[in-house]
């Protein structure tokens, strides 16, 4: 009965979460990933995760929860993107996201080789964790996390500091720092080429309207497509392999959720992104509730300064690259909050701005941020057990 229970928390908590943060204005300040991580966390911390009988079916559920939600997820996440839009927009827009990119991966390759002989372990897929929360944020991290069979505690540990780390960061830039990238940076008012259409202007996580009638079949055609590519996925790692593998279903649902954005009809179905994200809070409750304080006091301060090293080296790499280009500080900022805090946050720091310019500029970096990242993070991952 208490499995079940639970099951019934991982499926029914993220609609709850939606309907709380679509009531109340405080609660979409605090964003639809951080509650789920804290309905997961309080699940842990509260002792109802530790059942006397059936362990194993509930970690076989966890499991399976764990890995249908991701692959799911992505190309309905991946379905709304216009690459084409971002291909004609600025250079500038360019170069933010590759400087953002490279600024990155370095810096994750460098904190890798500064904190690898501490008491920590599996600081490969740490780094290659990184990766995917700094260039996507959630989705990415999830994707990876799936992919190369990370620990849950350690995901869950990792994203809980990294939450702690980078939101005194997002404070600053909406408290008004924003106005300190721009002394140092060249500040334009004019996009000259860049195409901005506030009519093609997309809400993150705009769940009005869901249950319409008239959108619903939109809506689960775009589930039933991102079904049908988990099970090629599926068959395609059956095929090369004869059995099920992680990592192929992820790179092949991503690059087909990919290729399916440019097709009008379906970057035009309506909600698939927040569809996506319905499956992601179910997946951030599954890997939240496995939380294990213990751990986190063990390992929670050397995880700290390696986010934090991270975070720091991939600003300043990002300014300096920024600086060189000529790359204007309010882009800027909606870059580094695109990649180190994900698309969502870009709205309201666009709106503390009043810079609307900027906002298809932030939200393609980060979406952008979502379309590699996972290949980013994997190859990360291969690459430092190589080394």
């Amino acid at each position: 009965m208490q499995i079940l229970i639970i099951a019934g928390i991982y499926l029914l908590f993220p609609l709850l979460i939606i309907y709380v943060f679509r009531k109340w204005q405080f609660f979409q300040k605090i964003g639809t990933v951080i509650m789920a991580y804290a309905v997961g966390i309080i699940m842990a911390i509260s002792g109802y995760m530790e059942v006397e009988h059936g362990v194993e079916t509930l970690l076989v559920m966890q499991k399976w929860f764990m890995n249908i939600t991701v692959p799911v997820a992505i190309p309905l996440m991946l379905f709304s993107c216009n690459f084409r839009l971002w291909a004609k927009s600025l250079p500038k827009t360019i170069y933010a996201l590759v400087g953002g990119v490279i600024s990155i991966f370095i810096s994750v390759l460098c904190a890798y080789f500064l904190f690898r002989n501490n008491e920590i372990t599996n600081f490969e897929d740490i780094s290659a964790l990184m990766i995917g929360i700094y260039t996507g944020g959630t989705m990415n991290f999830a994707s990876i996390g799936s992919a190369i069979s990370a620990d849950s505690t350690t995901m869950t540990c990792l994203m809980t500091i990294e939450m702690l780390v980078t939101f005194p960061l997002l404070l600053f830039i909406v408290g008004g720092g924003y106005n300190f990238f721009r002394k140092m940076l060249p500040f334009q008012d004019e996009y000259n080429g860049e195409i901005v259409n506030e009519k093609k202007l997309r809400d993150i996580e705009n769940y009005n309207y869901m249950l319409n009638r008239r959108i619903i079949p939109y809506t689960l055609i775009g589930l039933g497509l991102s079904i049908l590519y988990v099970i090629i996925g599926a068959l395609i790692s059956l095929l090369l392999l004869g059995n099920l593998n992680e990592l192929i279903v992820i790179l092949t649902v991503t690059t087909l959720g990919i290729i399916s954005s440019f097709s009008e009809k379906i970057r035009h179905l309506p909600k698939t992104f927040e569809m996506g994200m319905i499956f992601i809070l179910c997946f951030s409750i599954v890997v939240a509730s496995q939380f294990n304080f213990k751990i986190l006091a063990e390992t929670g301060l050397s995880l700290a300064f390696f986010v934090l090293v991270i975070m720091i080296t991939s600003l300043v790499l990002h300014f300096i690259w920024c600086r060189i280009t000529k790359v204007h500080g309010d882009l800027f900022t909606v870059a580094i909050v695109g990649f180190l805090c994900s698309p969502p946050f870009v709205p309201p720091v666009v709106g503390a701005m009043g810079n609307k310019k900027v906002l298809v500029s932030g939200l393609a970096v980060g979406l952008v941020g979502y379309a590699i990242g996972t290949y980013l993070g994997i190859g990360m991952s291969f690459l430092l057990k190589f080394l």
